[in-house]
């Protein structure tokens, strides 16, 4: 017996990101949400595309993201189906999370444990030429505007240097694969610290101080180190003013965040 399709109401979509982005994350809520449960058919491109106002093309690219985060399978001649939820279900995040002070300091929570064991294993394990490396990315942050992608590329260089340092490859993998979400989050971030001076300052402080216990092998300040830098990231997030997002410095951060997760016209 051929596998039912279910209804299909949907919501305008009134999300921020590329249209392909927006499809995506409505399809892909209405899966986790059992809307369109294990082993049920997703209506045909035409109909989706109908419904969702867009072309076929967003549709094929959106149904390629859901296969690509194993939620969704094609049978040939018969349709995409969704998947069973299993072990091999991979872990997401919404690389459009730069629309609020709270998911900026949720995903600055997320980093917190991370960088943290990054840097103890890193003060243990690290090679001279490896601790090169991370002083040379530190300088590198000198000297690029703060509010820029340049900025946010240098920032995160110099924190996956620090992850290569660990001599733990899945240090390297896991970072490189959260990145691709963390760049929105971090250009918010960085937007904030460049309004002031003091925050500058900050920020150079708590790279210096990370850096030094590496040098000197101290995984337990390094750790600490690590973990004063995500917690004062947050404390400067929060004291940021309630109208961040309408400065000049909020608008250029989502602007540069949405040209790095990519758009598309209409």
């Amino acid at each position: 017996m051929a596998a039912s399709t279910p209804e299909f109401h949907i919501e305008p979509l009134t999300n921020q990101g590329s249209l392909t982005d927006r499809v995506t994350e409505a399809l892909s809520q209405m899966i986790r949400g059992g809307e369109f449960p294990p082993k049920s058919r997703l209506p045909t491109e035409t109909e989706m595309g109908n419904r969702f106002g867009v072309s076929r093309t967003v549709i094929r690219e959106a149904v390629s993201r859901l296969k690509s985060e194993s939620l969704v399978e094609s049978r040939q001649g018969v349709g995409v189906f969704v998947r069973d939820r299993g072990l091999d279900t991979p872990f997401r995040i919404d690389p459009n999370v730069v629309e609020s002070m709270r998911s900026v300091l949720q995903i600055a929570e997320l980093r917190r444990g991370l960088e943290a064991e990054m840097a103890a294993l890193a003060a243990e394990r690290r090679s001279a030429d490896q601790l090169g490396e991370i002083r040379m990315r530190l300088k590198a942050l000198d000297k690029v505007a703060p509010l820029s992608a340049e900025g946010v590329d240098a920032d995160m260089a110099f924190h996956r240097e620090i992850a290569r340092a660990t001599d733990n490859p899945h240090f390297v993998a896991l970072w490189d694969f959260i990145g691709q979400f963390l760049r929105g989050a971090m250009t918010v971030t960085r937007a904030n610290e460049a309004r002031s001076t003091e925050y500058t300052a900050q920020v150079r402080a708590e790279h210096d101080a990370l850096v030094d216990a590496i040098a000197r092998g101290d995984a337990e300040a390094a750790r600490a180190a690590a973990r004063l830098h995500m917690e004062m990231a947050a404390v400067r997030i929060k004291s940021a003013d309630a109208d961040f997002w309408g400065t000049e410095e909020g608008k250029a951060a989502r602007r540069i965040a949405g040209a790095q997760v990519g758009s598309e016209t209409t």
